[in-house]
């Protein structure tokens, strides 16, 4: 069984992060990107690279599976995913991306532009929690 958690800014200690996520805009609509090996989709993001400041974690990410070359990018929150009693935390952001180019990381074989959530998620377990949290991040 799978438990996603939010947690303020600042209240995990910060060597525990693994992730960035970052839920992004561009013209009003929701970046999501498909990973090569996969069909289905999800949001821009990875894993922090050894000493790597989270904040830029979640910048380069973003420009390697989306292209994005000048955006604004907000930190969110903290989220941790509880999984065979393993908890795992990563960062979520939020983006306004105001341009795109090509993109440079391989793993990547589309981005495409949504609405709202895509039906086929890589990770609908996860995605959904941060997705509605992002949401109501916008809202305020």
């Amino acid at each position: 069984m799978i438990k996603v958690n939010f947690h303020d800014l600042n209240t995990v200690e910060d060597a525990k992060l693994q992730f960035a996520v970052i839920m992004a805009k561009y013209e009003g609509k929701w970046i999501f990107v498909r990973h090569k090996e996969r069909l289905t989709w999800e949001i821009p993001g990875g894993h922090r690279e050894r000493n790597e400041d989270i904040n830029f974690t979640a910048s380069r990410e973003l420009m390697e599976e989306t292209g994005a070359q000048e955006f604004k990018i907000i930190p969110v929150c903290i989220y941790s995913v509880n999984r065979d009693e393993i908890e795992s935390f990563g960062q979520l952001f939020y983006s306004e991306v105001e341009s795109l180019d090509e993109l440079s990381n391989s793993e990547i074989g589309e981005i495409r532009l949504f609405d709202t959530i895509p039906q086929d998620l890589t990770y609908p377990l996860i995605q959904p929690y941060l997705f509605n949290r992002i949401e109501e991040f916008c809202k305020k």
